[in-house]
């Protein structure tokens, strides 16, 4: 069998291959191909891997850091509260401070102080205080130690007494007055014009006038004077009625009429209006029940007030009551009440004015005749009149009207004449108030 001749490729010995690349056989570098981290250093490295959303390492940091945040605001409530816990503790455990009142003063830096317990001292203050605060009087906290002052208070004043002072004035003027004109001139001498011109009494070298009492039958008027004082001025206007100055204790009462006219003092210039003032000014007799001598104490520090060593300065008295016959003689005497003014029923002219008062703002057919309805109410005070008007708009609402006709007013008339209030007014017109027998109206 013929030998085949081997080729130079099968003759030549097995070689291993050849690994390396012949440089001209690569491809031009480009910067596609180049490697991002290649030319950076190990922090910005560290910063892009820290960085990236999947590193499970930055979301426990940042749970981490956020339960510290949590923990450390709650450290802080607790420590505040703790102190706050600890200051309202201090509060407890503090003595007890005494309630004192200075009498007098001794040097620059020492008064005499008077406590509730009855003995007084000579004591010092904290130079914390500003001394033009401290005046006779004033009320003061002391160390129970060394009894010296450390603190002011205030004025305490019984609750009553610092709600007369009124704060909405009544929307009354003297436009809603019908009638009563000789009255309201009288009233604004002795009221508005020392408030407004003292001038003129210091020119004429007289002292004005204190107060005014207003007596008259009930409901004619003499609160709605007062309203209308209170909203024409613009002094400080307090109201008390006379009941609400008798109290339970003894001294309680003397104590209000006393703070009172303090408060009255310290607005001024202010009206005082009295109400009802024969509740707490009535004749003294020589009853000797508890209450009776209570009310006496309370009248005794009233005349003080209205008579006494302090002087009243801008502050104007309006008294009001319908039994000037039960009044005590002391308190009617010039110099406390410096003027009298009667305020009697209406007549014929004035109710026709009280009529155009009340019926300005009603819908009033044109044939009623207020004047025939003035003459057929002869005794009717200045409520029974308002009285009239309203129950005249309540006939009219009762058949569905808009309009107020005579047949309403007539109805109205009847209704109020049945009511037998009438009756009472008209005795008390008459002798029953006994101002003939007392001098002062003679």
């Amino acid at each position: 069998m013929a030998r085949r001749k081997k080729t130079d490729e099968e003759e030549a010995p097995d070689e291993e291959p050849d690994d390396r690349i012949d440089p001209g056989d690569l491809p031009p570098e480009s910067d596609e191909n180049e490697s991002p981290v290649e030319g950076l250093s190990e922090e910005d490295i560290q910063r892009i891997l820290w960085n990236d959303s999947d590193n499970p390492w930055k979301k426990e940091a940042i749970q981490a850091r956020r339960e510290k945040d949590q923990v450390e605001s709650e450290v802080l409530r607790l420590q505040n509260k703790v102190m706050f816990l600890n200051s309202e503790l201090n509060k407890l455990k503090s003595p007890p401070m005494i309630v004192g009142t200075i009498v007098d003063f001794f040097k620059d830096d020492m008064m005499i102080i008077s406590t509730s317990g009855g003995p007084s001292f000579v004591v010092r203050f904290s130079s914390t205080l500003d001394r033009d605060d401290l005046q006779v009087g004033t009320q003061v906290s002391l160390n129970k130690d060394t009894m010296s002052i450390i603190g002011t208070l205030p004025s305490s004043k019984d609750p009553l007494v610092g709600a007369s002072e009124i704060l909405e004035r009544p929307e009354v003027s003297f436009d809603d007055v019908g009638g009563l004109v000789e009255q309201i001139n009288e009233l604004k001498e002795v009221v508005e014009l020392p408030l407004l011109r003292p001038d003129l009494f210091k020119g004429v070298g007289i002292e004005p006038p204190k107060g005014v009492l207003l007596i008259g039958p009930p409901g004619c008027g003499k609160t709605l004077l007062a309203k209308a004082i209170a909203y024409s001025t613009e002094a400080t206007f307090l109201r008390m009625v006379g009941s609400e100055l008798v109290q339970k204790y003894i001294g309680e009462g003397s104590r209000m009429v006393r703070e009172l006219f303090q408060l009255a003092k310290e607005r001024s210039p202010s009206i005082l209006f009295l109400d009802e003032l024969d509740s707490v000014a009535g004749r003294r007799t020589d009853s000797t029940t508890s209450a009776d001598r209570e009310v006496q104490r309370t009248l005794i520090q009233l005349l003080s007030e209205l008579d006494g060593f302090d002087p009243l300065s801008n502050v104007r008295i309006i008294a009001a009551t319908n039994r000037p016959d039960i009044l005590d003689p002391a308190i009617l005497r010039p110099g406390r009440i410096d003027r009298v003014i009667d305020i009697p029923l209406p007549d014929h002219g004035s109710r026709m004015e009280i009529f155009r008062v009340h019926t300005r703002n009603m819908n009033i057919d044109r044939n009623v005749d207020l004047e025939e309805i003035s003459r057929g109410i002869d005794g009717f005070n200045g409520s029974q009149i308002m009285a009239v008007c309203m129950e005249a708009g309540m006939f009219a609402i009762r058949d569905e009207r808009k309009k107020v006709t005579s047949s309403d007013m007539r109805a109205a008339v009847r209704k109020i004449r049945e009511s037998g209030a009438e009756g009472g007014l008209i005795r008390l017109n008459g002798n029953s108030t006994g101002k003939s027998k007392h001098p002062m109206f003679v």
